[in-house]
């Protein structure tokens, strides 16, 4: 894999495992840490390990377990913060309070950029495109890569399941909408990172996830 210009790293993170994934450009080695909820010293290791240089940090969204240590991250490595959407202004002010409740170091920050549908990141020469995708919270947001038909999906999408809806300002509705018109026009050959669990392709869960498969849908 070292010809391809995209190459990413999982490193399970907080109690929860979520999936922090640090993403590099192959060609200049600067990287993006995407969703870094807790556990700064495992994060860091990946760095290192990697041999990489960081440049941002990517949220999908608010939640505690994927942004509960993203400001004393970007702190101690002098980069900004860019995502999620604007709509999780809500759970961003309060990962303190959440961190409490969870067990986990929650600081709160605002980002240097909030994310909006259609705009796009870098990552060294790498550009990936964000999608809005509400339903798990209400400003989630995802990232892809075209050329490399790779996505980070948050907790929009997992292996055999979806994000869940039951939290404030969640809506499985709006959650199933923003799958079927948001992440399956990526294609099918798509290889995603979820926020938990192993990564899949899009191909593998319209066949087989029993919430968002074409037959479940057309049931």
């Amino acid at each position: 894999m070292t010809d391809t210009p995209l190459r990413a790293a999982i490193v399970p993170v907080t109690a929860i495992e979520q999936n922090c994934t640090l993403i590099w450009c192959t060609a200049t080695m600067k990287a993006a840490v995407v969703d870094p909820g807790g556990d700064l010293p495992r994060i860091l290791s990946a760095v290192e390990q990697a041999g990489v240089t960081v440049e941002k940090i990517l949220l999908t969204h608010g939640h505690i377990d994927h942004a509960g240590e993203a400001k004393p991250l970007a702190e101690q490595l002098g980069v900004p913060i860019e995502g999620p959407h604007e709509d999780d202004r809500f759970w961003l002010s309060r990962l303190d309070e959440d961190g409490r409740n969870w067990n986990i170091r929650g600081v709160v920050f605002e980002p240097d950029r909030w994310l909006a549908d259609g705009d796009t990141v870098t990552v060294g020469d790498l550009t990936l495109d964000v999608y809005h995708t509400p339903g798990h919270t209400a400003g989630h947001v995802i990232f892809h890569h075209a050329p490399s038909r790779f996505a980070q999906v948050g907790d929009v999408l997992f292996q055999g399941s979806v994000g869940r809806t039951d939290l404030p300002q969640g809506n499985h509705k709006q959650l199933i909408e923003s799958i079927v018109t948001k992440l399956w026009p990526l294609g099918d050959e798509t290889t995603f990172i979820p926020g938990h669990g192993k990564p899949s392709t899009f191909a593998h869960e319209r066949a087989h996830n029993m919430f968002v498969s074409d037959r479940a849908l057309s049931a």
